[in-house]
């Protein structure tokens, strides 16, 4: 049933929507890539200040404006298949994501423009990604044809996730133009994503439904599995490029640590395929979020083993 609409619905929407948990991805993301930035332009002790620490609103900012975008995109669709969700019963509206969606916007770009002291090539990267995610929040103004072709829908989708990355690596580089090897953590983005975004989209037998599209429909339930790893097991290899970039002689541990970020995620999308349960694809969930997460800690770790930290 329909409420009325108020702002103290907001909260709500948030933990539904946008959960405070998310935010740790995110920092982790942020982070690493600030860093690797920094690392790729410079050598020496890596130096974090208050600008750095406050860019975060930034990073925040551009996913909970994507968030808002597929709010609006998918408003019809989410009307039909969750109509208890906070913004389709009415509770809260579009126009207050509206609001949130220009103070997101606006942060990201006071705060290249900071990080720039000026106009310069962070801010430059940034306008790349909003004008990408604009398309995207326009389906590239052929909704319907690219809704039908799912698999060219998601990579014209993740394709924002490496531009991103490439932005805040910008902020730690600063005024310094960033080397090619910035493509590796691109890269890395995209197939961790991918792998997450396959993985979410993979239906338990119980859970299909003909106006939700899944890739458990499009590729079944025995193939769709194996493209999510395949996608890690890439992802596993760009770390180790990436560790072999940092590190000029890589320890061991660090090999052991990426085998076992994987062996999580191979037993629970095996089991999946075994039987495709909603059981089954809430632990793949979990299991290859964790595998994401892993992948940046990991490269995190690296720089900070390797050059050392200092607050300036």
């Amino acid at each position: 049933m329909s409420q009325s609409p108020s702002p103290r619905h907001l909260p709500a929407w948030f933990g539904e929507r946008f959960p405070p948990s998310h935010g740790v991805l995110f920092l982790i993301m942020y982070v690493t890539a600030l860093l690797f930035g920094r690392f790729l332009v410079t050598d020496g002790t890596l130096e974090l200040g208050w600008l750095d620490a406050v860019g975060f609103v930034a990073a925040w900012s551009f996913f909970l404006m994507l968030r808002v975008f597929d709010e609006h995109k998918d408003f019809d669709a989410d009307l039909h298949n969750h109509p208890d969700r906070v913004l389709q019963s009415g509770r809260i509206t579009l126009g207050y994501l509206k609001v949130l969606g220009v103070f997101a916007i606006a942060a990201q770009l006071g705060l290249s423009l900071a990080f720039d002291r000026g106009f310069g090539p962070v801010t430059i990267t940034w306008l790349v990604v909003i004008a990408w995610s604009t398309l995207m929040a326009k389906e590239f103004f052929v909704g319907e044809w690219l809704e039908e072709r799912l698999v060219l829908y998601a990579v014209s989708h993740m394709v924002v996730m490496p531009m991103a990355l490439v932005w805040m690596a910008s902020m730690g580089a600063g005024e310094a133009v960033l080397p090619a090897t910035v493509g590796l953590l691109a890269a890395l983005s995209f197939c961790s994503g991918a792998a997450f975004e396959v993985t979410r989209k993979c239906k338990g037998k119980e859970e299909e439904r003909d106006t939700i599209r899944a890739y458990s429909q499009i590729w079944g339930t025995t193939v769709a599995p194996l493209i999510v790893l395949v996608m890690l097991v890439i992802s596993t290899a760009l770390q180790v490029l990436l560790l072999r970039l940092v590190f000029d002689s890589v320890h061991w541990g660090w090999y052991a640590a990426l085998a076992a970020a994987l062996l999580l995620p191979a037993v629970t999308l095996h089991r999946y395929r075994v039987d495709p349960t909603a059981r089954a694809r809430k632990a793949n969930e979990g299991a290859v979020s964790l595998a994401m997460l892993a992948s940046y800690v990991v490269l995190l770790a690296a720089l900070v083993v390797e050059r050392g930290i200092a607050w300036i």
